[in-house]
């Protein structure tokens, strides 16, 4: 079965994240793909759905919270919804400006699905007057733009004529030293070249070899348990992970127990929640820089 590609629109509030989001859609429209999109407002009402046109597109509204913390459990289950009925072939994602990437990495990638998702990136939009004068900004707000250019894949820096040149090049360069990984291009109402957004692939298979230099950008890595395995392998596995996975969540069964645990591991703590049914051994990882192929060998070894 083909993946759903999926696409993070990602960026604080008023940055230009729904005039992109429109600006594919109307690529998907010429495409002919089935498209979905679910987006986040903290409020109540949403007032973006009727940036979603055509008939041929699934909307999802996620409201009263941040899709990383307070509505996490239903965004898994209109997701999962999603994928069995809609089928897809691709999903936009927009966040709202108050999500972290990590986080929502984290609430998307559910071990029950997470196999039939491809992530193709996470795209980030930045108001240039804003970046300019973040420093304004309470410690807190100034820290998620920062973490929301740190992992994108593809940052559009918008109302470039609002900018001087001289301003233009700073922004270019402090940005770039935070995450020189990605593309960065400086536009207005997020023009973007569509064609560059789609060449966008997010796998760990982007390391580059030749420099022995990773990037910095969020990758995840499905791995599937076929047996159960030794607990106190996994607990020694989970010790010498590099500190740069920041989650790992899924099911695991283990030889002394008839039945898989839920198990969830954040900021170096693991979390066991013993299931009262058989599922699917999927754990999701979600890390920066990392060899997933070491990880997976690792893996296979706790299952001989």
């Amino acid at each position: 079965m083909k993946k759903a590609e999926v696409y993070i629109l990602s960026g604080f509030l008023g940055s230009g994240k729904t005039t992109l989001l429109k600006r594919l859609l109307e690529d998907e429209q010429r495409l002919g793909r089935k498209t979905a999109v679910m987006m986040n407002e903290l409020g109540k009402v949403s007032i973006d759905s009727d940036a979603v046109e055509g008939e041929d597109v699934s909307l999802k509204e996620l409201l009263g919270g941040c899709i990383c913390c307070s509505i996490q459990d239903k965004l898994e289950a209109q997701l999962q919804g999603l994928l069995l009925d809609e089928k897809p072939e691709v999903i936009y994602i927009e966040t709202t400006g108050a999500a972290h990437p990590v986080e929502v990495l984290d609430a998307i990638l559910s071990p029950l699905f997470a196999d039939k998702l491809l992530i193709k990136g996470i795209l980030t939009t930045v108001d240039g007057k804003r970046w300019m004068e973040r420093k304004s900004l309470s410690p807190q707000l100034q820290q998620l733009i920062l973490e929301q250019v740190r992992h994108a894949d593809f940052i559009i820096i918008n109302k470039m004529d609002e900018l001087k040149e001289s301003e233009q090049a700073k922004i270019i360069f402090e940005i770039q030293s935070i995450n020189s990984n990605a593309r960065c291009l400086l536009t207005n109402y997020s023009q973007v070249s569509i064609e560059q957004l789609r060449k966008l692939s997010v796998s760990f298979e982007k390391e580059k070899k030749e420099s022995q230099r990773v990037t910095i950008n969020l990758t995840t890595f499905v791995y599937q348990f076929k047996t159960a395995i030794s607990h106190a392998e996994f607990e020694n596995f989970l010790k010498h992970l590099p500190d740069t996975i920041y989650r790992i969540k899924g099911y695991v069964k283990f030889d002394h127990s008839d039945l898989p645990f839920l198990f969830q591991f954040s900021y170096g703590m693991p979390i066991y929640l013993k299931e009262d049914m058989n599922m699917r051994l999927n754990l999701v990882f979600i890390g920066e820089g990392i060899n997933w192929n070491g990880i997976e060998t690792q893996l296979k070894n706790l299952e001989k």
